[in-house]
């Protein structure tokens, strides 16, 4: 389980980066790079970190499931995320 700080922080990244999306693309289409840089570090996209929705686990994130494979198998052996199965051949 990841500490809560570190969740609680890319959430904030997550919000800021939200605020200053329509500003970040005028400056871009415009190429005024000196405006982007005097927007705050956090207001770029790269730095919100793909964290897993159940542990906040970051490593072995699932994009299509949303969560880290470790909890990805677990639901996935209760039987709570629909249409997956364990295969066998």
């Amino acid at each position: 389980m990841a500490k809560t700080a570190w969740i609680e922080r890319n959430k904030k990244k997550r919000e800021t980066v939200k605020k200053y999306a329509a500003v970040r693309a005028e400056l871009k289409a415009r190429r005024d790079y000196a405006g982007l840089s005097k927007l705050p570090r956090n207001a770029s996209p790269s730095r919100v970190v793909n964290r897993c929705s159940m542990s906040g686990r970051r490593h072995g994130y699932l994009r299509k499931f949303g969560c880290s494979r470790l909890t990805f198998r677990e639901a996935a052996l209760n039987g709570l995320i629909p249409g997956v199965t364990k295969a066998s051949w």
